[in-house]
């Protein structure tokens, strides 16, 4: 019977041991955080939607000069620019430039244009925190 106290140890000591979370800094890990934020590019705060969680990554590439058209999500969504230069506008006028190695919370159920503005390919990482059977973009109709 001297095996279940010795079990029961084991799995203490195990259980007790601190937690190594593998993003912490380490000589062999470099972590950078590239974005924490409470709020999309406008200021606005985000909240995630109900229902069951979805989440959908895309890499969405436009050609020079070419636009996303007039849309709005109404998740939140996040990305990285990896190449380019892209434009964002806000119906309001109101601009936002992305360059390469940024990264942007997107505005949420407010509509915009992104363009490409520069010389070469836009390449952007997005992820959409959604829900299932919840749309991530709604084009405009009237812009």
């Amino acid at each position: 019977m001297k095996f279940i106290p010795s079990l029961f140890a084991l799995a203490t000591v195990i259980v007790c041991q601190p937690r190594v979370f593998a993003f912490e800094p380490a000589e062999t890990i470099k972590v950078n955080t590239i974005l924490k934020t409470e709020t999309s590019w406008d200021g606005q705060p985000l909240t995630y939607p109900e229902g069951q969680a979805e989440i959908t990554g895309m890499i969405i590439e436009l050609a020079p000069g070419a636009e996303t058209g007039w849309h709005s999500h109404p998740v939140p969504s996040f990305g990285v620019l990896m190449e380019g230069e892209l434009e964002v506008t806000l119906l309001d006028g109101q601009k936002k430039l992305i360059k390469a190695g940024e990264a942007i919370a997107e505005v949420v159920n407010t509509v915009h244009n992104g363009r490409n503005v520069g010389d070469s390919p836009v390449k952007i990482l997005v992820f959409y925190a959604g829900a299932t059977d919840l749309p991530i973009t709604v084009r405009e109709q009237n812009n």
